[in-house]
């Protein structure tokens, strides 16, 4: 990413969902602390040229474009679209236990270079893993005052723990996160059939979520070999369906809200059009490695990631699953690692990609190529994953949300520099692509991110 890409410092404000409404009203009222004007502002119902005004952190209102607000600081942006802060709720920090292959100070950095305002921290690679509320009180204590963006976190489901999952939802997780496959952690096991039906009965109890990482295990098998092939090949579509398959058919029978997440095999794509027309409450996400890359272009271990990066024509089925509604978004699920565990093997290589600060870019250059536009790709990187992790105030531009913004020039382009960006450790399969769209400044709550002085906020469920 760019080194010119400015980034910001944050304020607060209290939490006022305007249930999804845009509201454009003429200028007056309260003097605002800023307005950001532009002709391409990107809202739930399209493209449109406002003024975005500002007042104690949260968007005040929608003004015409040319409307003399008298804020006290007033920026006009011109053509240059500006897009709501992005959400990531798939973002594997680490910290603790495991910062040297990211933190929290190097994760949200990232994510404020690449546009993304909020990210939702999974629950294992970091040692605790958040399995109860005193390892939940560890990594938050981890995070204070160290992250540049607003930060919420997922809770685990493993074998054992099933009642730390109530106890988590009330200290204010997004969801649990369950592997229905070993996860390659020791420390964060796998739930069998009865363990996936047991938490989803207890999540359902609650009214809470459950997330899941759905291969088979009884369907994978030991790479034949070092090379990509083999890796791929181990890990087949048919392992991906059916433990979709029963994630779904869980879900029905418990009445739990169920969400499988990267999703990378188009096999998976019919259990879920059919769920979802059956009323099943259960939804998917996929990741810009499996949008943007292909099993043919794979050059090294940078590329390798559980489940693994698939063909071509596989890759198109994905893009017409988002276009339709079956997945709900586009999130990194970024998954770093020192650069010694991507090992040449493939048999032995981390699995894990790291991708936090170029998602947008990645995604746009592909979506753009196939004819989408800018509110497509935030209706899939910014309102699909804030209504997923439950922030209603985020992932929108519109009144009352919290004025998270990005002012992003879709035509400007880049290499890859994988030394440039701010994740920990420079290992990428994006390092030398060339990509469209640089993110030009970000904006927190109303202020642009000062990387010298952390201002971003830890979230919780049901609360701002």
């Amino acid at each position: 990413m760019p080194a010119d890409a400015r980034i910001a410092r944050g304020a607060v404000g209290s939490l006022h969902d305007h249930a999804g409404e845009e509201e454009v009203s003429p200028g007056g009222g309260r003097r605002c602390d800023l307005v950001v004007r532009s002709r391409r502002v990107v809202t739930p119902k399209g493209e449109r040229a406002l003024a975005v005004a500002v007042r104690g952190g949260l968007i005040e209102a929608l003004l015409p474009y040319d409307d003399p607000s008298g804020a006290a600081e007033d920026v006009d942006l011109g053509d240059l679209p500006l897009l709501p802060g992005l959400v990531d709720s798939h973002v594997h920090v680490n910290e603790p236990g495991r910062t040297h292959w990211e933190g929290f100070a190097t994760a949200t950095a990232a994510a404020a270079a690449g546009g993304v305002t909020t990210i939702v921290d999974m629950p294992l690679n970091s040692l605790p893993p958040t399995l109860d509320v005193a390892s939940l009180e560890v990594k938050r204590k981890a995070a204070e005052g160290r992250c540049h963006v607003d930060v919420g976190f997922w809770g685990g489901a493993v074998p054992g723990n099933l009642p730390d999952l109530r106890p988590l939802h009330e200290a204010g997780v997004m969801g649990v996160k369950c592997f229905l496959s070993p996860s390659g952690v020791e420390e964060f096991p796998e739930l069998d059939h009865d363990g996936l039906r047991a938490a989803l009965a207890e999540v359902a109890g609650f009214g809470g979520l459950l997330i899941a990482h759905a291969e088979d295990p009884a369907l994978l098998t030991e790479p034949g070999g070092p090379a990509y092939d083999d890796f791929l090949r181990s890990r087949p579509q048919e392992a991906e369906r059916r433990a979709v398959e029963r994630v779904i058919a869980l879900a029905a029978e418990t009445g739990a809200r169920a969400h499988i997440v990267h999703v990378s095999a188009a096999a998976c794509l019919g259990p879920l059009r059919e769920a979802r027309a059956a009323g099943v409450r259960v939804s998917a996400e996929t990741c810009p490695h499996y949008l943007t890359l292909a099993a043919e272009q794979v050059t090294g271990p940078a590329y390798k990631c559980c489940p693994p990066i698939r063909e071509a024509a596989n890759r198109d089925a994905l893009w017409e699953a988002l276009a339709e509604g079956v997945l709900m978004g586009i999130v990194s699920d970024h998954s770093p690692s020192t650069p010694d565990l991507k090992v040449p093997d493939f048999a032995e290589a981390w699995g894990g990609i790291s991708s936090l600060q170029v998602g947008l870019p990645a995604v746009w250059t592909a979506a753009r190529a196939r004819g989408y536009g800018l509110t497509d790709v935030v209706r899939w990187m910014a309102e699909g994953p804030a209504r997923l992790a439950g922030l209603p105030y985020k992932g929108a531009i519109r009144p009352g949300n919290d004025a998270d913004l990005v002012a992003f020039d879709p035509d400007a382009e880049f290499t890859v520099d994988v030394a440039a960006l701010h994740h920990r450790n420079p290992v990428s399969p994006y390092h030398g692509r060339r990509l469209s769209g640089v993110v030009r400044t970000t904006w927190l709550r109303g202020a642009p991110v000062d990387l010298a002085a952390p201002a971003g906020r830890l979230l919780t469920r049901g609360a701002r």
